[in-house]
C-alpha cells in the first residue's frame, strides 16, 4: 500500500465508487460478501488498492496546501516540478493565527515587525504525489490558493 487506507467514514462516503471499483473486477455484491467472510486477506487487499486509487486521484489534483499553527503558517504551491513555500512566523505570543481575531490581526499588520515572511522552493523527490501526501500526513490541508497568491504578491 502506497498511502493509507481510507477511514470507515470515507469508505461510506465513497460507497458508490467502491461498488464501481468492484464491478470493474467483475466482483458482485454476493461475491464481495463471500470474499470478506472466507478470504479476509483478499478483502483487505482490495480495500488497500481502492484506497490508493482514491488517493492517487485526489493528490493528482492538489495545487495548494496550507499548514497553520498558532504562530505560523506554511503555504505551499505545488508546481509541476517543485513545491514553492511561503512561510509566515508571528513573533508575538498574544497573536493566535488559528482564531479569527488573530488571523485578522495578521491581515491588517502584515508588515508589522512581529511578522516574518520567508520563501523557499524544493524539487520533488521522484514521486510528487507521495511528497504531497507526506505533507498532508503532517497536518497540511488542501487549499484553494487564495492565501498563497495574496502573500506571493507581497513577498514578490
Amino acid at each position: 500500500m502506497k498511502y493509507t487506507r481510507l477511514s470507515k467514514e470515507q469508505f461510506k462516503a465513497l460507497h458508490k465508487e467502491f461498488i464501481n471499483f468492484l464491478a470493474t473486477q467483475s466482483i458482485t455484491a454476493a461475491e464481495w460478501d463471500t470474499i470478506k467472510k472466507e478470504k479476509p486477506e483478499v478483502a483487505e487487499q482490495e480495500l488497500d488498492v481502492f484506497s490508493d486509487l482514491i488517493w492517487e486521484g485526489v493528490l493528482s489534483k492538489v495545487d495548494f496546501l496550507e499548514n497553520s499553527s498558532e504562530n505560523s503558517m506554511l503555504l505551499f504551491k505545488c508546481d509541476a516540478h517543485q513545491f514553492n513555500l511561503i512561510a509566515v512566523k508571528i513573533n508575538n505570543k498574544d497573536i493566535n493565527l488559528l482564531t479569527d481575531e488573530g488571523f485578522h490581526w495578521f491581515q491588517e499588520n502584515i508588515m508589522h515587525e512581529d511578522v516574518e515572511l520567508f520563501t523557499a522552493s524544493k524539487v520533488y523527490s521522484e514521486d510528487k504525489r507521495l511528497d504531497i501526501f507526506k505533507l498532508i500526513q503532517q497536518g497540511a490541508q488542501i487549499a484553494d490558493g487564495t492565501l498563497f497568491n495574496a502573500l506571493d504578491k507581497v513577498v514578490n
